[in-house]
């Protein structure tokens, strides 16, 4: 396995996609191969520099979720191997450790995202309606403290360089209709309430999440994409939590704190990072899978 990886260029396959994080490759009629490569995105722009392992950690990460959440529901890997779906070894050994063989699935428009903690945009919002995407909360809570409980607080999907809008609950039921709606919704909050408990045990908050959906053929709720990765969640160490200010964190926040203090217009091309930011933030994303997995 290459331990730098910022793009694939896979002559065997023919690539459907090439997202923010993941490149898509079409296996055949009823499969796709997912690599989860080291390009890190921040306010929704690819920064020009990878995290070294990154793609790697995203994907041991995701498949201790899938497993672990196998029972809640299914997800989208598949049994066909990934020498089987890249028979060439060369090709392979490019994206051995960070690619997934997967059944392809008619994705939901919607992100399911779970918040257990009051942090970032759920935070701003909190301050001026004392709500999160119009769910009432007590007053007084202060940034990054608990919530009484977790709260779904859906958005749509964006395309590369556009922006997720949160949405409220009636409006997934309009885009996905009542009954998968709540499925959705319950299915989230399950999943996000059952693997925060077991992280906590293992010292870390996970303060929000988002999960992505698809539907098989028998229009069976099927988890796919990423699961619970520090990309897609907030990884906070219990042991320096304290409310009231933005707590240190496993995920990309250290990049996106970097980011903050420099003059740049959140537009692309995203700035480089320096060689400190980008080896502590592999090293964040390393902890956060060793606590979790070892």
């Amino acid at each position: 396995m290459k331990e730098i990886l910022y793009e694939t260029s896979l002559k065997s396959l023919p690539l459907l996609n090439r997202g923010k994080v993941r490149d898509i490759y079409s296996v055949g009629e009823d499969h796709l191969l997912i690599v989860t490569t080291d390009r890190l995105s921040a306010f929704d722009v690819i920064l020009p520099d990878p995290i070294p392992g990154k793609g790697a950690v995203l994907t041991a990460v995701s498949n201790f979720w899938f497993e672990r959440t196998a029972d809640l529901v299914p997800n989208h890997l598949a049994d066909m191997t990934l020498e089987e779906a890249v028979p060439d070894a060369a090709e392979r050994a490019e994206v051995e450790g960070r690619a997934i063989v997967v059944r392809k699935l008619k994705a939901l428009p919607v992100e399911a995202i779970v918040r257990g903690y009051l942090i970032g945009s759920g935070w701003k919002d909190y301050q001026k309606t004392g709500a999160v995407c119009g769910i009432a909360l007590p007053a007084g809570l202060r940034m990054a403290d608990k919530l009484p409980e977790a709260i779904y607080t859906p958005s749509t999907k964006a395309a590369v360089g556009e922006h997720d809008e949160n949405i409220d609950f009636e409006r997934t039921r309009e885009l996905l209709g009542p009954d998968l709606a709540d499925q959705v919704r319950d299915v989230s909050l399950a999943i996000y309430t059952s693997c925060a408990a077991y992280a906590l045990e293992r010292g870390i908050i996970i303060a929000d999440t988002k999960f992505e959906f698809g539907l098989d053929d028998g229009g069976r709720l099927v988890l796919i994409d990423e699961a619970l990765t520090p990309d897609s969640s907030r990884f906070w160490p219990v042991d320096s939590y304290a409310p009231g200010s933005s707590p240190a964190s496993f995920d990309k926040q250290y990049v996106r704190d970097y980011l903050e203090t420099l003059d740049w217009d959140k537009t692309p091309p995203g700035p480089n990072l320096p060689r400190d930011v980008t080896e502590k933030t592999a090293e964040k994303y390393r902890e956060a899978q060793q606590r979790l997995i070892s």
